[in-house]
């Protein structure tokens, strides 16, 4: 997203601790929120700085719906977890938003409980929103689909794929690596980086322990995860009509599910063991050392060879001071598959919101061409609609394979989004727990056991919304 996606938050420091609504719009008497009664309330995460930079879209909202006026309310928080915590805790006091920014971590939790479904105005509205289904690759909708409803159009999204320091790769003697390389071919570049650093501080791979961009794209290249998969029923109503014309309508669905543990999946053992030895040679950091939000600063220092990193990251290494030819983006590699993993984020109507058809008017202007040029003037994400992921958009950055980003749909059509049910943040909070101890573990059996530990903190946040 322009505004703040679930990685690029990972750099926002000094936030406050509980819930704010920072609104901003020139900042007048009836944009402090509870003075205009009448405003439709709009939540997204960040900063009101976040907020003013959406002035363009609220401007040419206004001047398409004069009628309907818009409060934007940012809500701070450290990450997405944090932000759905803080509007939970709006709704019990009674003063939720009508319209919340939601990203895949969120969206079934807000379905199940907080989210009104958009069936109704999709299909009351089909000649409008043709256009834009017809531009937006149906794995992005599908994964705002639960059971059998549309919660969320995507907005933006932003797969895990492989960036890499230019220089680095050169000092190996290496070229780009190809499209369809091989986890073997990774490691053999990761050798040969480290190598030509020569210098102790430098590591050839670097990655966080999170949810996105973790350990879930090794797991989804090896044909498993730490969730089993399924898919629920329903949908046809909706694909029938706006993917018609789609081979893989057919197959589509009602919504992803994830309704057991899989951690004591045999790929997933043989994922973690592969990754206790790439962090064991010293190929890897562990995933423990560092977060999202020194990425930036160290890949452009060139003591990281490559990382996993979406369409967001490109904007953000020329900030950095990073040229064209000094990084580029490549495909994960390949192991059973190369599945990638990807997030995905989109408005919300909230089931409280007494101006539903007000909110609808927004996320349908928002959805449009020009609404979400406004949205996304950078590439500080990769825009949902498949038209304006082009090479005008990363200009001012100058990669030379920004293609990839939207590929990874289309190359890839198992592509699928972060395992994010209901119970995210249990589910969430039992992976990470346990991803340091398999990834450190001893030789032998300790990897098993660390994930015999994972699969029950697994089945606990499944079942009782904790791992306690």
């Amino acid at each position: 997203m322009a505004d703040l996606t679930r990685r690029s938050v990972l750099g926002v420091t000094g936030l406050a601790a509980l819930g704010t609504g920072l609104s901003w719009d020139r900042l007048t008497g009836r944009d402090v929120p509870g003075r205009d009664g009448n405003a439709l309330t709009v939540a997204i995460l960040g900063t009101a700085a976040d907020a003013a930079s959406r002035q363009a879209l609220l401007d040419a909202f206004r001047e398409a719906h004069p009628d309907i006026p818009v409060r934007l309310q940012a809500v701070q928080g450290q990450d997405w977890t944090q932000f759905f915590t803080k509007i939970l805790t709006m709704v019990a006091a009674g003063t939720p938003p009508d319209v919340c920014l939601i990203a895949t971590e969120g969206a079934q939790l807000f379905a199940d409980r907080l989210a009104h479904p958009l069936d109704e105005f999709v299909s009351r509205d089909a000649a409008d929103l043709q256009d834009y289904f017809d531009d937006v690759h149906p794995s992005l909708v599908e994964s705002f689909m639960y059971q059998g409803s549309l919660f969320m159009l995507p907005a933006d999204f932003n797969a895990a794929n492989v960036y890499y320091n230019a220089g680095a790769l050169q000092r190996a003697g290496l070229e780009r690596p190809a499209d369809d390389w091989t986890v073997d071919d990774f490691v053999t570049v990761a050798r040969a980086m480290r190598q030509g650093a020569g210098g102790s501080s430098f590591r050839p791979y670097f990655w966080t322990n999170r949810l996105w961009g973790g350990v879930v794209p090794w797991l989804y290249v090896h044909g498993t995860s730490f969730l089993r998969e399924s898919r629920a029923g329903g949908g046809e109503w909706f694909w029938q009509k706006f993917y018609a014309g789609d081979p893989t309508a057919s197959s589509r669905s009602g919504g992803y599910q994830w309704l057991e543990a899989g951690a004591d999946d045999p790929a997933v053992l043989e994922t973690f063991e592969f990754l206790r030895e790439l962090t064991a040679e010293g190929l890897g950091s562990s995933p423990a050392q560092g977060g999202g939000n020194e990425l930036v600063a160290r890949f452009a220092e060139g003591v990281i060879g490559m990382t996993p990193a979406g369409g967001f990251w490109a904007q953000g290494l020329a900030d950095g001071g990073m040229g064209p030819d000094d990084f580029d983006v490549t495909f994960f590699p390949r192991a059973r598959t190369q599945r990638h993993q990807f997030g995905s984020a989109g408005y919300a109507v909230m089931r409280t919101s007494q101006r539903k058809d007000e909110a609808w008017e927004w996320i349908k202007f928002c959805s449009s061409r020009r609404g979400m040029e406004l949205s996304f003037p950078e590439p500080t994400t990769t825009p949902a609609r498949r038209s304006l992921v082009n090479e005008a958009f990363y200009a001012g950055t100058g990669q030379k394979h920004w293609s990839v980003f939207y590929d990874t749909l289309d190359r890839f059509p198992d592509t699928g989004p972060i395992p994010a049910p209901p119970q995210q943040a249990a589910v969430e909070t039992a992976l990470v727990k346990n991803v340091l101890a398999a990834v450190t573990a001893p030789a032998g059996g300790g990897v098993r056991d660390a994930l015999g530990t994972m699969q029950r903190d697994l089945e606990r946040a499944l079942r009782n919304g904790s791992v306690n």
